[in-house]
């Protein structure tokens, strides 16, 4: 008979720490914006050592449980979409960096996404909403000759049709996608005459909205991202 080796891995005293901590904020002993208890007290209940205690919190910090604050005590976040999003960010930006492939996938998955948005958006804006995606345009109006503001309003509009579904899951993706390609934005855009492109198609989504034609303005947002996914590529591909 084979004996099945299934020898105990003992666990270190941080990975404890951290495995109770975790469980006294699932159960809701610990509510979000609640103080998490000091070191000290910490080291008095489990028996262990400033080190671990510091290892256990900075695993929490680690997985957007709580957020720790030079001098304060740590304290519990609340979780939403948007911070559960923020944890891949530097991971998306480096699995982004090292592939065009890759981006090229976040550029076809930005437009899947946006099309179902912009669908929503044609169904559920109201005349404020309306109102707000026509004063972002024309900040972008604004804006031309400076790159940076150009593109924060370019950013926000989009944005800003994300949120008019009302679901905080759309509008956190919508936040993580446009992030992540903002490192990837060309000088294309700007002193070539492009941004008036993006103007004039940002007008027409309006428009299309403000009838409440989803197939309308669908069409108009595939055109107007078709047409621009061009201006996002890895350093040395522009």
């Amino acid at each position: 008979m084979n004996v099945v080796s299934e020898p105990i891995v003992r666990k270190k005293l941080s990975d404890e720490v951290f495995a109770r901590l975790k469980h006294m904020i699932e159960t809701g002993e610990l509510k979000a914006g609640d103080d998490m208890p000091s070191e000290r007290e910490l080291m008095e209940r489990y028996g262990v050592g400033r080190p671990a205690i510091r290892e256990a919190m900075q695993a929490l910090a680690g997985k957007g449980l709580v957020e720790i604050s030079q001098g304060e005590r740590a304290k519990v976040l609340r979780i939403t979409a948007e911070s559960i999003i923020r944890q891949v960010d530097l991971p998306a930006k480096l699995m982004l960096s090292g592939s065009s492939d890759t981006l090229e996938h976040l550029k076809s998955a930005r437009i899947f996404f946006e099309r179902g948005m912009i669908r929503e958006a044609a169904t559920k804006a109201s005349p404020t909403q309306i109102a707000e995606l026509r004063a972002l345009l024309d900040t972008q109006k604004q804006s031309l000759g400076d790159a940076d503001a150009f593109i924060e309003a370019d950013m926000e509009f989009h944005q800003c049709i994300a949120r008019i579904s009302g679901n905080p899951i759309f509008a956190a993706v919508s936040g993580a996608m446009l992030g992540w390609l903002k490192s990837y934005h060309t000088e294309m855009l700007i002193w070539t005459g492009r941004e008036n492109f993006t103007l004039a198609e940002h007008e027409e989504i309006i428009r299309a909205i403000e009838k409440g034609d989803a197939d309308l303005s669908e069409k108009a947002m595939i055109k107007h991202l078709e047409r621009s996914r061009a201006l996002y590529a890895l350093k040395g591909q522009k």
